[in-house]
């Protein structure tokens, strides 16, 4: 960084437009940044994930930083937001990986493809076609909720709606008590 240059400085000017400021501003601030993940990160990997998620989101709201106020702050507000994004989506991710691995284990194994396709299909009777729809999505493609309404022209809502009675339809089939385990 320049003599007498600083960071709230830097960061007006790539609020202006300047990208040989965003360029210095990343130069400085980076390996701070890049501490910060590293001390509670398992791997080199996510830090570095997590620093490039830092910057692509520092770069979408530099509109939102007021000059006058301390810029690191700032950064590391939106550093931390991300850490807990992201530990919050491997949170989900363990827990689903968990579920199935639960339920995989309680279903009796299916013996050829040609069977496994009509008990699906079978399974997946009872519900509409637009709730048949959703849960494909969801839990075949791996869409997210927002994807998924996306993709299907409604809100998430709706979204959350339809997987809900579709859950429910299936618990239902399948005999498993509302009140007992997940599907």
């Amino acid at each position: 960084m320049q003599p007498g240059a600083n960071i709230e400085m830097l960061m007006a000017r790539y609020q202006q437009g300047d990208f040989a400021a965003a360029s210095a501003l990343i130069d400085h601030v980076s390996p701070q940044l890049y501490r910060f993940f590293a001390a509670q990160s398992f791997s080199r990997a996510d830090a570095d994930d997590l620093l490039q998620e830092t910057w692509l989101r520092i770069h979408k709201v530099r509109h939102t930083w007021r000059p006058g106020e301390p810029a690191l702050p700032w950064f590391y507000a939106i550093a931390r937001h991300i850490r807990v994004d992201h530990y919050r989506k491997s949170l989900r991710t363990v827990t689903g990986e968990r579920r199935l691995e639960t339920l995989a284990a309680s279903l009796p194994r299916i013996p050829s493809p040609s069977d496994q396709t009509e008990q699906v299909a079978a399974l997946l009777a009872p519900l509409s076609a637009a709730e048949r729809e959703v849960l494909e999505m969801l839990k075949v493609a791996g869409m997210s909720l927002e994807e998924v309404a996306g993709a299907t022209s409604s809100s998430v809502g709706s979204v959350k709606q339809k997987v809900h009675r579709a859950y429910k339809k299936l618990r239902k089939t399948l005999g498993i008590g509302q009140k007992g385990g997940r599907l």
